[in-house]
């Protein structure tokens, strides 16, 4: 198995053991080793007082596609720290994809950017997010080959 096809498995069973991203209606789009590609419809539950999606839903799935990338080479990984920055309002109806790649690594920390955008390519919100690995597989069987990292 690839090393792209194993974050691809680490990817979807993390999403599969969320209790949020499917009742929020997140769908994984694209996972390979430090990156993944996420995506969210704005729903209008997920709004703000002013009618805007709420910033912690754009946090959230900023989060999300953070964990799918660090975590993508199949080493448990944490959030030791994190921070958005809002460029502009997104509105229910409006689908959000949030992009993360991995920036740096050093030992048994990362560095993470993640771009949130409508899916017309307007720049919401840029959230960077610094990981922690904590050790141990995601996914522990034998189908994953020489690719555990």
């Amino acid at each position: 198995m690839s090393e792209d096809s194993l974050a691809h498995r680490i990817a979807e069973r993390l999403l599969a053991q969320e209790g949020t991203s499917p009742v929020w209606g997140i769908i994984l789009e694209e996972a390979r080793v430090g990156y993944a590609r996420i995506a969210m419809k704005i729903r209008p539950d997920m709004t703000n007082g002013l009618g805007s999606v709420h910033g912690g839903m754009i946090f959230a799935l900023a989060d999300t596609a953070f964990a799918y990338a660090c975590n993508s080479r199949n080493i448990a990984t944490v959030a030791q720290g994190a921070s958005i920055l809002f460029l502009s309002p997104a509105h229910p109806g409006e689908e959000l994809v949030a992009e993360a790649s991995e920036d740096a690594i050093a030992g048994r920390s990362g560095a993470y950017s993640v771009a949130i955008r409508t899916r017309d390519g307007r720049a919401v919100a840029q959230f960077q997010g610094h990981s922690r690995s904590v050790g141990g597989p995601i996914i522990d069987d034998d189908s994953q080959g020489e690719s555990h990292g």
